[in-house]
């Protein structure tokens, strides 16, 4: 049996575990989280995913995450992936509350949060093939111009937005 994840119903309410594989098979609802990196000039880390990734390979993303594990917490999953995905450890996470997000590969409650750090960025070679500090308005030309992960330009649109507007 592979990774234990944690469901949740449609209340948001976890309601019992499954292997990975099994809630990619059945696009069983789960949670998840995504944290925005920041650094100190305002600038917003982005990478692009290995092509092995169960869930939309190659796919660019502005924000680190990953599933929630059986019994634990999304702050706890959120620092987690952070270390895991980009070695970004010691920050502290300013939660930005959740976003359901639902389509034909994976539904999800995503927990949602944001950190500033200018420390230096280690990929997880499984998991990133590509990074980089970009601009919020480089940001903002990147996602009209590749494909980046759904759940991520749903969950944080009000930000996106933001960003638009010149407001963050």
């Amino acid at each position: 049996m592979g990774e234990l994840v944690a469901l949740y119903d449609d209340a948001g309410i976890p309601c019992g575990t499954a292997d990975r594989a099994r809630v990619r098979a059945e696009n069983l609802r789960h949670a998840a989280t995504a944290v925005v990196v920041r650094n100190g000039a305002g600038d917003v880390y982005v990478h692009r995913r290995t092509g092995t990734k169960d869930l939309y390979p190659g796919r660019y993303d502005f924000c680190a995450g990953g599933v929630l594990l059986a019994g634990e917490d999304p702050a706890e999953s959120a620092r987690r992936e952070l270390a895991e995905e980009l070695g970004v450890t010691g920050v502290e996470l300013v939660p930005l509350g959740f976003a359901d997000y639902a389509d034909s590969r994976t539904r999800m409650r995503e927990f949602r949060f944001a950190c500033t750090y200018d420390g230096p960025v280690t990929w997880q070679p499984d998991e990133v093939a590509w990074g980089a500090w970009v601009t919020p308005a480089r940001l903002l030309e990147m996602l009209d111009e590749l494909p980046f992960m759904p759940d991520s330009v749903a969950g944080f649109g009000a930000w996106l937005d933001d960003l638009r507007r010149g407001a963050t």
